[in-house]
């Protein structure tokens, strides 16, 4: 028996039902395939958002606020 990986659409399709690859399980390996790539782009999402939330509160906690100081957000620095 060869793997899915090696059967073309019009090949008898491997899991012994007697239809065409593309009639059978062609369809369920390509969401699968789809499933494990949104999978992994959401991992990654939610690890950068996890660094740069850490990276802010490093910066932000580091740098202690100067008395009588108020944040210019246009600047980027105290007045």
């Amino acid at each position: 028996m060869t793997g899915m990986a090696n059967t073309g659409r019009n090949d008898t399709c491997p899991c012994g039902s007697g239809k065409k690859f593309k009639r059978c399980c062609q369809e369920k390996l390509r969401t699968k395939n789809s499933y494990n790539i949104l999978t992994m782009l959401v991992l990654i999402g939610a690890l950068a958002a996890a660094v740069a939330a850490g990276i802010s509160t490093l910066t932000r906690d580091s740098v202690p606020i100067p008395a009588g100081k108020v944040w210019s957000p246009e600047h980027g620095h105290y007045h």
